[in-house]
């Protein structure tokens, strides 16, 4: 006899296996430097791939939509903005909510090669935590990261999964919601929100997100060369300046979309760092009413320690991809710096310039390659910033 399955039931067991199927798709036409856009005949347009085009292009919708806050004017797009590598165009060190005046307390970051960024874990071989989403890790994938924003009452304030889809429900692109995932894929709030969060991964996942379009990667294909400054700079951030002792990529097997091929340079190794980052005067976080910010002006950042329970991991935060850093101003995890030039600077002397603030957790500070005391001259700082312009993604 056939066995009868509910809507719902079928749902939720295309949101369990939507991962495996973007995955063994997106493996065969991974992004990767020098690789061109779908569709030009290099990559096989298989109906598996077609359907994850079709998947993305529903999360990109998603993205894109501001009436999926509470109230509506705000979406995923408003603090990860396309024109400035998918970070918030506002310049604020950290982001304005759908609530006028509510600030959360980090510097929004960049959502561009997050494909890479490998499941969180405890790395056996480095004894160190490694990899997850948001930047102290607390979301394991892209697709559990894609639902706090919703709900936090600081971001896009949404008071229940149930009121985020019934605005999709309302919205131009519901039906295509339905034809992508099914019939009655809207019906239960707990599935429909599992298939949005995969949508929107599926979306963050896509090629166009990962393009590989640097100047760096042109180098590195042999099709363009590096000024004078740009080569020192090179120089500087693979040996004297020690930069890569963090910026340096894990193979491509650790990540979490892992792409066919060795190795593909997205200049993090993924890991937690205490840099010793000031706390921001500028930080709006801090005027928050007591409910969302209880600590005041005395709040602190614990950053990972506060994921794991943790006190030797007080401070810590992953270690971003570099690709793009040129557009993704203010830097580090509360926007403390406004430049390229204050974040060399303070890699350069944070340990022996007094006019650099102490450090916002003094515990566990790094000095991996050198950090704090790199010995670099202006002019060596000055190529190093010429260098890190290279990672900029250029038009197609």
């Amino acid at each position: 006899m056939m066995r009868k399955y509910s809507k719902t039931a079928v749902a939720r067991t295309l949101a369990a296996g939507l991962a495996t199927l973007v995955a063994s798709e997106l493996l065969q036409a991974a992004p990767g430097p020098g690789r061109p856009p779908d569709g030009d005949g290099a990559t096989p347009i298989t109906p598996g791939l077609r359907r994850v085009q079709a998947i993305a292009d529903l999360g990109s919708q998603l993205f894109f939509d501001s009436n999926l806050s509470s109230p509506a004017g705000q979406s995923c797009a408003s603090c990860h903005d396309p024109a400035v590598a998918f970070t918030d165009p506002r310049g604020t060190p950290t982001s304005e909510g759908a609530i006028i005046g509510r600030f959360g307390s980090r510097n929004a970051p960049p959502i561009g090669y997050t494909a890479f960024v490998p499941a969180f874990r405890f790395d056996a071989d480095r004894q160190a935590f490694v990899g997850g989403l948001f930047r102290d890790g607390r979301a394991a994938s892209l697709e559990e990261q894609a639902k706090g924003p919703f709900l936090n009452p600081l971001e896009m304030n949404d008071p229940d999964v149930a009121t985020l889809i019934d605005s999709i429900k309302a919205a131009s692109y519901a039906q295509e919601f339905e034809t992508v995932f099914g019939s009655g894929a809207l019906d239960d709030p707990a599935t429909a929100f599992d298939l949005v969060a995969s949508a929107l991964a599926t979306f963050e996942r896509s090629a166009g997100q990962s393009p590989f379009t640097t100047k760096f990667d042109a180098v590195q294909a042999g099709q363009a060369s590096f000024t004078a400054e740009e080569q020192h700079g090179s120089q500087l951030f693979f040996g004297r300046a020690g930069c890569s002792a963090c910026h340096n990529s894990l193979p491509r097997n650790n990540a979490a979309n892992p792409p066919q091929g060795t190795q593909v340079q997205v200049f993090s190794n993924f890991g937690y760092e205490n840099i010793g980052a000031p706390p921001n005067p500028g930080n709006l976080f801090y005027s928050m009413d007591s409910d969302l910010n209880p600590d005041g002006n005395a709040f602190v950042d614990r950053g990972l320690g506060a994921i794991v329970g943790s006190s030797a991991e007080n401070g810590k935060f992953r270690v971003p991809s570099l690709r793009n850093i040129e557009l993704t101003a203010p830097y580090m995890h509360n926007g403390v710096f406004a430049s390229l030039e204050e974040v060399v600077h303070f890699y350069n002397s944070r340990d022996v310039d007094a006019s650099i603030a102490a450090p916002e957790v003094a515990d566990n500070i790094s000095r991996r390659g050198g950090i704090g005391n790199l010995r670099l001259s202006q002019g060596d700082l000055d190529d190093l910033v010429s260098f890190l312009r290279t990672l900029t993604d250029q038009p197609q």
